[in-house]
């Protein structure tokens, strides 16, 4: 329902008039304030410890409390048309994230020229005083009521779902990663960079000269890190599969060669990786405003996958939710309608793939299709339709039907929806870490992140 603010205007007021508004302060006011002021001190800063005592403060700033009995001004009493003539504030004691905050006015004087003096105050839940002082406004002429209908949202940028994996990942025994081809500075730098948080103890296969100048590049001493010297990207991958039957590795990482020599090497029927179901590639995605990980797949192994393939993709997706701790999770298969039509051969396959998981032959999630993306994603769209579904409008992992849209969908979900993306290969003996050069630190991090807990669930 749509907010709607009356005033109450300079000559209906009366002394001694209240207001008062609840705020829960939360980490994300804190991010908008600094950005919209471009007040950057660390002490407001969630993450941040600001006086080094090795705990983030997360204080409210005090112009933030302030704008509280702005909003209070602005919105109640005298309400809309108020405009500021002054403020004055002291400080007793602070707000943090997660305080409640009481914000309250109180009209004390009326003066000519439609001058209003307000006590104001602001107060945690408890009573306790954070701050109080005097405001002078100039009070609205009229009655006059505003709806804030076109006021636009805000979502912070800011990747919590990551945040909370890494924090997962990082007390586990790293794993031991055979590293192919790091020879250039991006490559080489993710796997250090994984090093560093014990998400990963890399092994480094490849041109050592390469390696030893990617790292003075970087500025990083790798004397302790394993390196063996193999100048050829065929024979280098080659190693980096035998590492692992020989027990020595427990995942696979690229580096600085293309992806179809490193999945030649995974997929050799003779001393290779294969298993029993089809390799597919699945991007974790942390996309600002979800409140939750979403998982597109495949997006860059199976170009036009058929039904059995399907299968696989959709099991290997499944089962790497699980080990990052969706309980049972929702798998969307995507096509252009929410209804079966026969001659789009995508619903067919989405409407058989639903009633296999009914019948448990893919296990462990909740399987529906065919799904739009609208209604896959939003629950009122569903609604709209009259889907009615435990998948609809909550799906956590979406399944494209080939993959060219698979791929435009997590770009799209990158570029445009500001999401990070973390992405590794499934269905080997172990997953297989593919980072490209256009990923950042934590897109780096959560690929080694995901393959750390799936490597884990694998040891259980």
């Amino acid at each position: 329902m749509t907010k709607v603010f009356r005033n109450t205007p300079y000559h209906k007021l009366e002394i001694g008039m209240e207001a008062e508004m609840h705020r829960l302060c939360v980490a994300d006011d804190l991010y908008v304030f600094a950005n919209n002021s471009g007040n950057l001190n660390p002490m407001h800063l969630p993450r941040e410890d600001g006086d080094g005592d090795g705990i983030p403060e997360a204080v409210a700033p005090g112009l933030w409390v302030g704008s509280l009995i702005s909003a209070v001004l602005g919105n109640d009493l005298p309400g809309p048309g108020t405009v500021y003539r002054s403020q004055s504030l002291c400080f007793h004691t602070r707000a943090h994230a997660g305080d409640q905050l009481v914000a309250k006015v109180k009209l004390a004087e009326k003066r000519d020229n439609r001058e209003a003096v307000f006590d104001t105050s602001v107060h945690l839940a408890d009573g306790t005083l954070i701050a109080d002082g005097q405001a002078v406004v100039i009070a609205p002429e009229k009655d006059s009521s505003f709806e804030a209908i076109d006021v636009p949202g805000l979502t912070v940028q800011k990747h919590v779902h990551f945040d909370v994996m890494l924090e997962q990942a990082e007390p586990l025994d790293p794993i031991p990663t055979a590293v192919v081809a790091p020879e250039e500075a991006n490559s080489l730098g993710g796997a250090l960079l994984a090093l560093e948080h014990t998400l990963i103890r890399p092994i480094l296969i490849g041109d050592k000269d390469k390696i030893l100048a990617a790292s003075k590049e970087l500025g990083k001493d790798i004397n302790g890190v394993e390196l063996i010297h193999e100048p050829n990207h065929r024979e280098a991958a080659a190693r980096g599969v035998a590492l692992v039957n020989e027990g020595q590795a427990r995942a696979v990482m690229k580096g600085h060669l293309h992806t179809d020599e490193l999945l030649a090497q995974v997929v050799k029927r003779d001393g290779g990786l294969r298993t029993n179901r089809r390799l597919s590639h699945v991007f974790v995605m942390d996309v600002p405003g979800l409140n939750n990980l979403l998982m597109v797949t495949d997006a860059a192994i199976n170009i036009a996958p058929d039904l059995e393939t399907k299968v696989s993709i959709i099991q290997n997706a499944i089962d790497l939710a699980i080990s990052l701790g969706i309980e049972v999770p929702k798998v969307g298969v995507l096509s252009a309608v929410e209804t079966v039509n026969p001659k789009m051969p995508s619903t067919l396959d989405a409407a058989i793939l639903s009633k296999m998981a009914e019948r448990g032959q893919i296990r462990g999630g909740i399987v529906d299709g065919p799904l739009a993306m609208d209604n896959a994603m939003n629950i009122e769209a569903a609604r709209t339709k009259g889907i009615k579904s435990l998948v609809a409008g909550q799906a956590q992992i979406l399944v494209p039907p080939n993959i060219e849209s698979a791929n435009m969908l997590a770009k799209e979900l990158t570029f445009v929806a500001h999401a990070e993306a973390g992405g590794i290969v499934l269905g080997a003996k172990c997953p297989v870490i593919l980072t490209s050069r256009s990923d950042d630190d934590k897109a780096r991090l959560a690929s080694c992140a995901i393959a750390a807990l799936y490597a884990e669930s694998l040891k259980k």
